[in-house]
C-alpha cells in the first residue's frame, strides 16, 4: 500500500547555475558571445574541410567530425540554460530530462572515442608512416566513425536504462542547470548505492582509462618524434601538443565529475558549465588555430564567397 500512495514525479525543477542575478547576467553574456563567435566558426570548419579536396586526409576527416560533435553537444545544455535565466521556475519534464541526459552522454561518449581514434591516426602517421595509407584507408575511417557512434550510444543507453528503473516519488528539485546522472540519481526514493557504482564504472572508470591511455600514446609519439630527424618534426610536435590540450579540456572535467561517489562539491556546477558549454565550442577552434592548412583553406573559402 505504501508504494501505491507514492506520488510519481513527472517533472523536475532545476535550481540553476546560480541564484545571483549579477552572475547570471555575466554567464549569459559570456555564453552568448561564445555562441555568436565560435559556433559559426565550428560550422565554417566543417564547410572548409568538406569543400577543399586538399583536406581529404583522415586527420581532417576526423577534425570535421569533431567540429560536428562539439557543435551538436553545445546545443544540448546551453540554449535551455540561457532561456532559464529569464524564467522564474526552471521546469523540465521527466521525459525531457531523460532525453537531455541521453544525448549528453551519447555525444560526449562519442567524442571521447573520437579522440582515441585521432590519437591512433597520429600514432600510425608518425610512428608507422609506411603503413599509414593501408591502415587509415577511407573505408577504415568510416568503420572507425561508425564504431565510435555506436560506442557512444551503448555508453549512454546503459545509463538511461538504469535510471528508468529507479522510482522517483519524493523531492523533484534538481541541484543543477541541466539533467545529469549524479543529480538525477540523488532524487530516487530508493537505495542507489549499487546504481552509483555501476555509473562510476560506466562513466568514470572508462573516462579515466581513456585519458591515461591517450596520454601514454601521445608520450610514445612525442618520444618517437623527439628521437627522429624528419623534416616534419615541428609540425608533428605542434599537432600532438594540440591534441593533448584538447584531451585535458575534454577529460579533465569529466574525470572530476564522474570518477568519484556522487557527492555534491561547491565546484561541481562551475566545472559542469565549462564542460558542457565553453570547452565543446573551443575544441575545434584550438585545432584550427594551430593548423596552417585549415587556416589557409578557410581564408580562401571566405574570400571566394565574398567575391561571389
Amino acid at each position: 500500500m505504501e508504494t501505491e500512495n507514492r506520488t510519481v514525479v513527472t517533472e523536475f525543477i532545476l535550481i540553476g547555475l546560480t541564484q545571483s542575478h549579477d552572475i547570471q547576467r555575466l554567464v549569459f553574456a559570456l555564453s552568448l558571445i561564445f555562441y555568436i563567435i565560435i559556433l559559426p566558426g565550428n560550422i565554417l570548419i566543417i564547410l572548409t574541410i568538406r569543400s577543399d579536396p586538399g583536406l581529404s586526409a583522415p586527420l581532417y576527416f576526423f577534425l570535421g567530425n569533431l567540429a560536428f560533435l562539439d557543435a551538436s553537444y553545445s546545443f544540448i545544455v546551453a540554449p535551455r540554460m540561457l532561456v532559464d535565466f529569464f524564467s522564474e521556475e526552471k521546469i523540465i519534464s521527466y521525459k525531457a530530462c531523460i532525453t537531455q541526459l541521453f544525448f549528453l552522454h551519447f555525444l560526449g561518449g562519442g567524442e571521447g572515442l573520437l579522440l582515441v581514434v585521432m590519437a591512433f591516426d597520429r600514432y600510425i602517421a608518425i610512428c608507422k608512416p609506411l603503413h599509414y595509407s593501408t591502415v587509415m584507408s577511407p573505408r577504415a575511417c568510416y568503420v572507425m566513425l561508425l564504431a565510435l557512434w555506436f560506442g557512444g550510444f551503448v555508453h549512454s543507453i546503459i545509463q538511461v536504462v538504469l535510471i528508468l528503473h529507479l522510482p522517483f516519488c519524493g523531492p523533484n528539485h534538481l541541484d543543477n542547470f541541466f539533467c545529469d546522472v549524479p543529480q538525477v540519481i540523488k532524487l530516487a526514493c530508493t537505495d542507489t548505492f549499487v546504481i552509483e557504482l555501476l555509473m562510476v564504472f560506466n562513466s568514470g572508470l572508462l573516462t579515466l582509462l581513456c585519458f591515461l591511455g591517450l596520454l601514454t600514446s601521445y608520450a610514445v609519439i612525442l618520444c618517437h618524434v623527439h628521437n627522429s630527424s624528419s623534416e616534419g618534426k615541428n609540425k608533428a610536435i605542434s599537432t600532438c601538443t594540440t591534441h593533448v590540450i584538447i584531451i585535458f579540456l575534454m577529460f579533465g572535467p569529466a574525470i572530476f565529475i564522474y570518477t568519484r561517489p556522487f557527492k555534491t562539491l561547491s565546484a561541481d556546477k562551475v566545472v559542469s558549465f565549462f564542460h558542457t558549454v565553453i570547452f565543446p565550442l573551443m575544441n575545434p577552434v584550438i585545432y584550427t588555430l594551430r593548423n596552417q592548412e585549415v587556416k589557409t583553406s578557410m581564408k580562401k573559402l571566405i574570400i571566394r564567397h565574398m567575391i561571389c
